[in-house]
């Protein structure tokens, strides 16, 4: 007896569930449109509407002359999509490279040859510790690649001017494979 209740119970909190779930629309969305910077133009009904009585229709009432439509602003020059600038090297302070090991040394030394000057060793080297992990787990190029490539694009004093998020997540990843992961 009591395993039907619960059955029959189940059903209708299914039941219930569903009925509430799908009266929330077929997954249509109300913006017709997406939304643009540029500013539109659009003349008024109010323009279009005749102006005096005897063109209305309506003898006896007085009308309000329409608005004078609006002039369209001139076209606007395209302007480039803003970036964040890189951290002024000069405003960084140097790193402290003491208790780095040669091998981190070297590591930091053949990015630095490639142009890749990080704004502190502890992320190149982190960098370079997650591809030899990720080497080492047998990690698919692929998905070394997306998170190196994130990593890099994180330094503070990484510039995209110079070069690429995506050549400097290469360099990375090659630089660490040839001097940090043996």
């Amino acid at each position: 007896m009591h395993r039907t209740r619960g059955k029959v119970l189940g059903v209708a909190v299914a039941i219930a569930a569903t009925g509430l779930l799908s009266a929330c629309g077929d997954n249509d969305s109300t913006a017709t449109s997406t939304p643009t910077l540029k500013p539109t133009t659009t003349t008024s009904a109010q323009a279009a509407a005749p102006t005096s009585p005897a063109e209305s229709g309506h003898e006896g009432h007085e009308t309000t002359p329409a608005p004078a439509p609006e002039q369209a602003p001139p076209p606007a020059e395209t302007v480039a999509p803003e970036r964040p600038e890189p951290v002024p090297t000069n405003e960084v302070p140097p790193a402290d490279t003491s208790n780095l090991t040669e091998k981190d040394r070297k590591f930091l030394d053949a990015l630095k040859a490639q142009g890749i000057t990080p704004s502190s060793p502890d992320i190149a080297l982190s960098i370079g510790s997650y591809v030899c992990q990720g080497v080492a787990a047998g990690a698919s190029e692929q998905d070394l690649t997306t998170f190196v490539n994130a990593m890099a694009g994180s330094d503070p004093s990484f510039d995209p001017a110079k070069m690429p998020v995506e050549q400097a997540g290469q360099i990375y990843i090659q630089t660490a494979k040839q001097n940090y992961c043996q």
